[in-house]
C-alpha cells in the first residue's frame, strides 16, 4: 500500500490507517524508539526517470520485545492539514533482534520521480513518521521523529581552454550547473549558485580552490585564470537542501 505524492489532500489519519497502526495500550509502558535510519544516512536523490528503492529502519526497545515497526516519509507543514506528499513502504517490516528487548525493523521505500514527485516544490526536507509495536501489543508513534532530504539530481560540466596554452596566457573555464526538473522531466540550469573553480597540479593528488563564482541566470559558468603550470581544472558545487553536491572530473591543460 502506498499514498502517492499526488494525493495532496491525504490526511495523517489516512496515512495511519493505510499502515494499520495499532492503538497504544494505556495500561502498559510504551516501547521506546531510539533510532531511525533512512537510506543509510544519505539524502535521497532522484533524477527525472529512474525509480530508486531505499532501505528505512527503526530501532526500538521494550521489556516484552519488539514485534513490528513502520515508517512513512511525508512532506509539508502539518501531517493532518498541510501534507502534500507521502512515501509509504513497499513491503512488510522485517524485525531483527539485537537483544531480548531491542530490535531494528527494516522496510524498503521505492520512489518514482514520475509518480511520487510531481512538482519541484517537493524537493527539500521530508518528515519521518515512525512507530513500533511491542510483543505485548503496546505501541509508540511519532508524527515527525526525524527528517531527511529528497533532492533533485544535479549535473555539472567543465571545459578549460585553450589546450595547450602558453605559460602566462589566459585559460578560460566554462561549464554549466543543472538539475532535474520533476515537472517536465528535463534538466535546467541552476541559477545564481556559488561554484568553486579548483586546480590540481599534474603530479599532485590535491585540489585547491582558486576562486568562487556564481552561475548565470541559465546556470552557465565562465571565468578566466592565468596559465602557470600543467594541471587539472574542475568545478565543484557544495549543494543545497534541495540539490546534492556535485564535482566534475578534472580537465587537463598542458602549459607550454
Amino acid at each position: 500500500m502506498r499514498i502517492r505524492a499526488t494525493v495532496a489532500a491525504a490526511s495523517g489519519a489516512l496515512v495511519l490507517s493505510a499502515l494499520a497502526v495499532p492503538a497504544a495500550h494505556a495500561a502498559t509502558a510504551d516501547p521506546v524508539i531510539s533510532k531511525v535510519t533512512i537510506n543509510g544516512g544519505k539524502d535521497i536523490v532522484l533524477g527525472t526517470t529512474a525509480p530508486k528503492t531505499v532501505t528505512v529502519s527503526v530501532t526500538a526497545s521494550h521489556a516484552s520485545g519488539i514485534a513490528d515497526g513502520w515508517l512513512v516519509l511525508w512532506h509539508g507543514t502539518d501531517l493532518d492539514e498541510g501534507m502534500d506528499g507521502a512515501l509509504l513502504p513497499t513491503d512488510v517490516a522485517t524485525c531483527k533482534d539485537s537483544s531480548a528487548t531491542t530490535a531494528t525493523c527494516s522496510l524498503t521505500v521505492t520512489v518514482d520521480p514520475r509518480v511520487d514527485l510531481t512538482k519541484n516544490a517537493l524537493a527539500g526536507t521530508w518528515h519521518i513518521l515512525a512507530g513500533v509495536e511491542a510483543e505485548d501489543g503496546s505501541s509508540t508513534s511519532y508524527d515527525s521523529f526525524a527528517t531527511t532530504h529528497v533532492q533533485r539530481l544535479s549535473q555539472l560540466t567543465v571545459n578549460a581552454s585553450p589546450e595547450p596554452v602558453k605559460k602566462g596566457a589566459t585559460i578560460t573555464a566554462t561549464g554549466k550547473l543543472s538539475r532535474a526538473n520533476w515537472e517536465d522531466h528535463g534538466y535546467h540550469g541552476y541559477a545564481t549558485q556559488s561554484v568553486k573553480l579548483q586546480f590540481r597540479k599534474k603530479n599532485s593528488s590535491t585540489y585547491t580552490t582558486v576562486k568562487t563564482i556564481k552561475t548565470s541566470t541559465t546556470g552557465t559558468l565562465k571565468t578566466t585564470v592565468k596559465a602557470a603550470e600543467d594541471g587539472y581544472w574542475r568545478y565543484s558545487f557544495a549543494g543545497t537542501s534541495t540539490t546534492p553536491t556535485v564535482t566534475t572530473a578534472g580537465d587537463f591543460v598542458d602549459v607550454k
